[in-house]
């Protein structure tokens, strides 16, 4: 099985773990816009340093309509740390205190009900220097959506970001589950976000399936390649308890952290 293809299959089966521990309003039922292709996100994983590829997905042409981003310049060898926050599971205060004795800026993309339950890690990661992401106020496919109701779904975050933190705007955007279209796409940018997805990931959200810090050490170190956008997720006890190495074997082998948004033309994130 293609990477890619088994990658959009382990995200399909994640969902009923995922929205166990999620709250009610998250499962969204209603039927995508009719007529709308709806892509999931995957990618070919870097191996030997070489950058993940997306030629063979058939969406490489949107996200560059649109100016959504999977990974930074390749021939640099500078890494983007980003983590999905949907939910707490207890490992966020030690991978931030990892990511601040080790001088590493990472974005966090959050939902509602994390904004609602943890805004005393909300204003910790901002006033240590991180940024915080937009990951949907309900965690719904966007692509079921009216462009109304993403636009909600969006603005809510931001809102309550801004007013818990101070950090102005949540210009990056995760959408949820990695599923997205066209129509998604051009939306969230009339709105001002840009779309981020990844370039480094692995199966890391089931936290009843956790496999050791050495097996998330491996799994990430593996693909790591010049621009990688990484993507982990704050709930798995594995990523919290391999960050530090994580990030001391990046280093030993030249690497750079930076956070995403300099990879933007100017100063918008507050």
């Amino acid at each position: 099985m293609k990477p890619a293809v088994l990658l959009h299959a382990l995200l399909t089966l994640s969902l009923a773990s995922f929205a166990a521990a999620a709250p009610a309003e998250w499962n969204e039922k209603s039927a995508p816009v009719q007529g709308e292709r709806v892509y999931h996100f995957g990618f070919k994983k870097s191996r030997g340093g070489l950058p993940a590829s997306i030629d063979g997905e058939g969406f490489a042409p949107l996200l560059d309509r649109y100016g959504a981003v999977f990974m930074g310049d390749p021939s640099h060898k500078t890494l983007y740390l980003t983590f999905d926050n949907g939910y707490e599971n207890g490992y966020t205060a030690k991978i931030l205190d990892v990511l601040k004795d080790r001088g590493v800026p990472a974005v966090f993309f959050v939902t509602g009900h994390y904004v609602r339950t943890q805004p005393e890690l909300l204003r910790r990661m901002v006033s240590e220097g991180h940024l915080i992401g937009n990951h949907s106020w309900s965690h719904p496919d966007l692509t079921r959506l009216s462009e109304e109701r993403i636009r909600d779904e969006l603005e809510r975050v931001e809102r309550e970001v801004a007013r818990l933190t101070g950090q102005r705007r949540t210009v990056f955007l995760r959408p949820p589950r990695g599923v997205f279209s066209e129509r998604t796409l051009a939306v969230s940018r009339k709105l001002g976000y840009v779309n981020v997805f990844w370039s480094v990931a692995y199966k890391d959200w089931e936290t009843n399936r956790q496999r050791g810090a050495d097996y998330a050490f491996r799994q990430v170190t593996e693909q790591l390649h010049p621009g990688a956008i990484i993507l982990l997720h704050a709930v798995s006890r594995d990523n919290a308890e391999a960050m530090g190495r994580i990030i001391d074997e990046a280093r030993r082998r030249g690497y750079t952290f930076a956070r995403l948004d300099v990879l933007l033309p100017g100063p918008v994130m507050r």
